[in-house]
């Protein structure tokens, strides 16, 4: 066998088959890393001393908030991709990635609120973190409206691209927001330098719930994506077998 190479998935149809092979496998892991991560964390996760038992929206809150980010980075990148190098591949990935990044954003946002109210007595604040979130969502709608009001698909990933990558800029602000002003929002418990200030066993059922998110947001954005290449493809021969086949008259 010859050596392994990424480029021979740039092709719409060679990436179509290895996402439709790659989507059941994913979509196990989330069944079953979601199953974990939660059991961990409402059942065998002690109660929080400060907050008590509404600190449990973490096990959600969290790994969605850092999908967030982590997507429009991705979608930005493929979106990049496929302006500079006119590569029809990345466009449509970073087209079928929209829609699971606003999710993710809008889960952040509402579970932020829930863990808000509780906490510091209201749903929402003018907060650093909280309006560079909101901004983020308007980011995704953006892209999304965007394309959708241009029916020329070239034309639709060229200006839906700038925009992704223009945007990118908001994705460290919200990181770093904690640190750069004085807002409410906790810092980050988690950090590659200085470690977890969270118990071991919150700790794992954080990252076993990310990890379930980003088999999950594998699994959609597989999906999608097949589906999109269908529909940009169709005319191709290879699509014939896959699209849908008109009732005889």
């Amino acid at each position: 066998m010859g050596r392994f190479s990424w480029f021979y998935y740039a092709a719409p149809q060679r990436f179509h088959a290895l996402a439709g092979r790659l989507i059941p496998w994913c979509a196990a892991a989330a069944v079953v890393l979601a199953a974990y991560g939660l059991w961990l964390g409402l059942a065998v996760a002690p109660t929080d001393f400060q907050q008590g038992e509404s600190y449990r929206i973490i096990f959600i809150h969290v790994p969605v908030s850092w999908m967030s980010m982590v997507l429009y980075v991705a979608m930005a990148f493929w979106a990049a991709m496929g302006l500079v190098f006119n590569a029809r591949l990345g466009a449509m990935l970073a087209q079928a990635i929209a829609p699971t990044g606003a999710l993710m954003t809008l889960l952040s946002l509402w579970t932020g609120a829930l863990w808000g109210k509780p906490t510091w007595g209201t749903w929402w604040v003018w907060d650093a973190r909280l309006t560079s979130e909101l901004i983020l969502l308007f980011l995704y709608i953006g892209y999304l409206s965007l394309r959708g009001a241009i029916e020329d698909e070239r034309r639709a990933d060229r200006a839906s691209a700038l925009l992704a990558i223009v945007g990118v800029v908001n994705v460290p602000i919200i990181y770093f927001s904690v640190k750069w002003w004085n807002t409410l929002h906790q810092g980050a418990s988690v950090s590659v330098t200085k470690g977890s200030s969270m118990a071991a066993v919150m700790l794992e059922a954080m990252l076993v719930m990310a990890l379930a998110f980003w088999a999950y947001c594998f699994a959609v954005v597989f999906a999608r994506v097949r589906s999109i290449i269908l529909e940009r493809e169709r005319g191709a021969a290879w699509t014939t077998a896959h699209l849908p086949q008109e009732p005889a008259t």
